[in-house]
């Protein structure tokens, strides 16, 4: 380093220097500290966070490393969705555009900024009310947002009742109950028995706009299980009410991305005055949802562009009418303020279309079942010749579906034979996962369930028995899966556990990791982020069932203090099956009740 000058003024000046040079030092260190400590505060959400000194290769777990605590966030973060905090991208600068709904789409934080403490419970949290009650009601503790109640009073979605919060069942379009509404879908369609599951043939729906999820909740007893989808937006607690409520929902939004779900995925589309412009860049949110349609499926629109006669709707109607007819779309019924159009079984409509008819048919070569942050595309997705053959998806009424082979099983290079013995694989596992519960839990401890890495689904196939639905995640390197999991008739989507995922905190009663650590660690995420990731989506009381490598769940257990895991656990070696990686264990714990005193 050059040494600065020396003062004319001899000695004495020279002192002088080096004390203002060492004065200078010492502000820059305190300036630096200051733009730290400013910038600290946004890469976390507590500047008491920090990193566990967890080891990167599993073989070499320090015997001594035992946590007693991580830090607890600040009680304003009680609700963080890392990768839909919106303040983030005021952080970032991010550049969005609110037209397209970017800003409601995912946008996770850099690694440097990733949440590193445990999220707290609101003040007064209490174990939320188990299924079936919870369809009707919610502690008020739990999500202490009443917004909703009044502005949406007249609809019926949600009324406060004292310390809880009842939903009668209505909706902005079904003020009368979504009992009701559905029958009279059943009946538009001329189903068998005024049912809308049609003999087994509807399973799998898809709600976008689903506000509280009463008309998913009120499908449930049909045997049809809905996707409840609605983004964080300015009725932003609507999904967390639905997930308390023990209902299949999700946080996600028609913007510019196609939904995690691949093609052919549900039998019927709703779309109830879900306030979509279904019109906007050449009808490339309709396409979206016309790709997850499988063939022959329903879009059921209730909104007052298909019923009211001002000239503003009648237009919109028109437009509407128009761009469905282009896609090959028929009205299958209209009545009162509703409309249902049906997708065609074959490509024979497609093939006739005029040429330079708008929208465009997809390229050959373009995958319609990719779909991780995969840009949505204003095209018609046309079928394969199998389906164009057969003249639909060939998939057998439920609950015969769940356990035969999908015909898709064969893009996969999956057999029938290695479909029925992982089915059997499964089922044998659940059974001895619950025998070792069984001191434990009661018949309603759980309701909502995750399976981390769902592989074909056999965990939820085999926990159909039980009054539980279950989110099965595919991660995003095996995403082809998703379609057989679909094709069971069971829900789930594609995620990359090396980010958050889109949903509240305590959200999941039980969640399953199948060798999910030990991918995670090949892929260079962090076991620390996924641990405090899992802690975040628990509810209190809640189970993990994790199974991986031995040296993975040893590096587990030495968290279990730190995450506060250890109200009870149970350490076995499994039986050995045709899955069996060839070294493992299941780990079993159930995550503390606890509040930012304890």
């Amino acid at each position: 380093m050059t040494k600065p000058p020396q003062s004319r003024g001899g000695g004495g000046g020279g002192a002088l220097g080096r004390r203002g040079f060492a004065a200078l030092l010492a502000a820059a260190v305190i300036a630096l500290a200051l733009l730290c400590l400013f910038y600290g505060a946004a890469f976390a959400p507590t500047l008491r966070s920090r990193r566990l000194p967890l080891q990167r290769r599993f073989e070499a777990v320090p015997a001594d490393l035992a946590l007693s605590s991580l830090p607890v966030c600040d009680a304003r973060y009680s609700e963080l969705i890392p990768c839909l905090d919106r303040g983030l991208h005021n952080q970032l600068r991010l550049r969005l555009n609110l037209s397209l709904m970017e800003h409601y789409e995912r946008h996770c934080p850099p690694a440097h900024r990733r949440l590193n403490c445990l999220i707290p419970p609101p003040a007064g949290y209490r174990v939320p009310i188990r299924w079936p009650r919870s369809r009707d009601e919610v502690w008020k503790a739990n999500i202490p947002h009443t917004h909703l109640a009044s502005e949406k009073s007249d609809q019926r979605w949600m009324v406060v009742n004292g310390d809880k919060i009842n939903f009668p069942g209505g909706g902005t379009h079904f003020h009368t109950g979504a009992d009701k509404y559905i029958v009279h879908l059943a009946q538009m369609l001329n189903f068998p028995n005024g049912k809308l599951n049609n003999e087994g043939n509807i399973r799998n729906v898809l709600d976008v706009g689903c506000g509280v999820a009463s008309f998913g909740a009120y499908l449930l007893p049909l045997d049809i299980i809905a996707m409840s989808l609605a983004p964080n937006d300015v009725h932003e607690n609507q999904i967390q009410f639905a997930l308390e409520r023990g209902i299949p929902s999700t946080l996600g939004v028609l913007g510019t991305r196609r939904l995690p779900y691949p093609s052919h995925s549900f039998e019927l589309a709703h779309c109830s005055r879900c306030r979509i412009d279904w019109l906007q860049r050449d009808g490339i949110l309709l396409l979206e949802v016309d790709r997850v349609l499988r063939p022959g499926g329903y879009f059921v629109y209730s909104s007052p562009e298909a019923y009211a006669m001002d000239p503003i709707n009648r237009n919109i109607w028109r437009k509407m009418s128009d761009l469905a007819r282009r896609m090959c779309w028929q009205i299958a019924s209209k009545e009162d303020q509703t409309v249902i159009w049906i997708k065609p079984l074959t490509n024979e409509c497609y093939m006739k279309r005029e040429p330079g008819t708008l929208p465009n048919m997809c390229d050959r070569d373009d995958d319609p079942d990719a779909a991780w942050n995969v840009p949505m595309k204003a095209c018609v997705t046309p079928y394969s010749e199998r389906v164009h053959k057969f003249k639909g998806s060939n998939l057998l009424p439920w609950p015969q579906r769940l356990t035969a082979p999908p015909p898709r099983l064969e893009e996969l290079g999956i057999s029938s034979n290695n479909f029925s013995d992982d089915n059997e694989i499964w089922h044998f596992r659940v059974i001895q996962y619950w025998k070792l519960m069984k001191s434990e839990i009661q018949k309603d401890s759980f309701r909502n369930v995750m399976d981390m890495n769902a592989n074909l689904g056999g965990f939820a196939a085999s926990l159909r028995k039980k009054d539980v639905w279950v989110m099965n995640v595919v991660p995003s390197t095996e995403s082809g899966k998703l379609k057989i999991i679909y094709d069971r008739g069971l829900l789930g989507t594609i995620h990359n556990w090396c980010e958050s995922f889109s949903t509240y905190p305590r959200t999941y009663d039980l969640v399953h990791a199948w060798l999910l650590f030990s991918e995670i660690e090949k892929q260079g995420c962090s076991v620390e982020d996924l641990l405090i990731e899992m802690d975040r989506i628990m509810r209190p009381q809640g189970y993990a069932i994790i199974r991986d490598k031995v040296a993975v769940i040893n590096h587990i257990k030495k968290l279990l203090p730190a995450v506060r895991w250890d109200d009870w656990s149970s350490d076995v070696k499994p039986k050995k099956d045709a899955l069996w990686s060839g070294d493992e264990r299941v780990l079993i714990v159930r995550k503390k009740l606890w509040n930012q005193t304890l």
